[in-house]
């Protein structure tokens, strides 16, 4: 039977791992000079302004303009700074965990919030920890900075973003979070489809008529025994068509692209449940054999999955700075 587009989408999945939480930064007051420097280095960060405008200055790479209703998103683990002008004579203030007040010309963490300053610039910046290993294609397909002018599908979402910034009402965190993230897709979705880009595979992918319903049913159905039979089936078409189609397009072999996924879905599946066994994990991902799927774990990761399930977590940008402030390395 063939599948339906009901099942789950591939992107969705990418994206599943993504939530802002938290994170947003708002301001109605900054005026130049400024100099927000942002230490935290999650592995994506969305910056946009809705008045106003400035530059975001990665760490790596070339500072952008960021005028009303633009968006950049900036790749961990570097850090970036949002300033009035390139070179601006304004003292870097620290924006993480912590982020510094308003009365020390830095923003407020977490919540939106309205104030009568002079500033003509507001602010809005999403941080998003990327949880697991499942959008790890996500992220590997962005460049450490991307640029999406304003005027697109993400304009309405700014728009909402404003009204509830300028608020201070009950369950705005949450509200703010989902914002965010409805922004981050209409950024990258918009950044994928320009004119002239170079999309990932798997999103070029995802809208043909073959290769897009077999990577449905690869991410709605991962631990199904499948092969390339029956997942043609599925589809509705022969198997050296599947077969053809998807490796032309996606670029490997479905079975090949399956593994890696089983193995991804492995990695975070150790990591968020520690009681979880070996042999657990293993059927969840669709091994019926412990030792089989510890064999394909380590010829895809390159560790045993008890030796990544032993790895210390990796820090971010904002805890190595602590740590080298603290040893004396860097000033604090």
């Amino acid at each position: 039977m063939p599948v339906h587009s009901s099942t789950l989408d591939a992107v969705d999945d990418l994206f599943r791992g993504v939530r802002a939480h938290g994170s947003l930064f708002g301001s109605s007051a900054l005026a130049p000079p400024f100099s927000l420097h942002f230490v935290d280095g999650p592995p994506l960060t969305l910056c946009t302004v809705l008045t106003g405008g400035g530059w975001i200055v990665p760490e790596r790479g070339e500072p952008e303009p960021l005028r009303p209703y633009d968006t950049v998103v900036v790749r961990g683990p570097g850090t970036f700074t949002f300033v009035d002008e390139v070179g601006t004579a304004a003292e870097p203030v620290a924006c993480g965990e912590f982020c510094a007040v308003p009365e020390q010309g830095g923003t407020r963490h977490r919540r939106g919030w309205r104030d009568d300053g002079d500033g003509p610039t507001t602010l809005i910046v999403g941080a998003y920890p990327v949880r697991g290993e499942i959008s790890r294609p996500l992220l590997d397909a962005l460049p450490a900075v991307l640029r999406v002018d304003g005027g697109g599908t993400g304009d309405a979402v700014l728009d909402h973003l404003a009204t509830e910034v300028a608020a201070d009402t009950p369950g705005q965190q949450v509200v703010l979070d989902r914002l965010l993230d409805w922004m981050l897709v209409c950024t990258l979705r918009a950044w994928f489809d320009r004119p002239g880009g170079e999309p990932p595979a798997w999103w070029t992918a995802q809208r043909d008529p073959v290769a897009g319903p077999a990577l449905r049913l690869l991410h709605d159905e991962p631990a199904a025994p499948w092969t390339v039979a029956a997942l043609a089936v599925r589809v509705g078409v022969s198997r050296s068509t599947l077969a053809k189609r998807f490796a032309e397009l996606v670029g490997e072999p479905p079975l090949t692209y399956l593994t890696r996924r089983r193995m991804a879905l492995a990695a975070d599946l150790l990591t968020e449940r520690p009681g979880a066994t070996v042999a657990q994990v293993a059927r969840a991902v669709g091994y019926a054999d412990p030792f089989g799927f510890s064999a394909a774990f380590k010829r895809v990761r390159g560790v045993t999955p008890s030796e990544f399930r032993r790895r210390p977590p990796e820090k971010t940008a904002a805890e190595v700075l602590s740590g080298r402030q603290q040893e004396g390395i860097v000033e604090g």
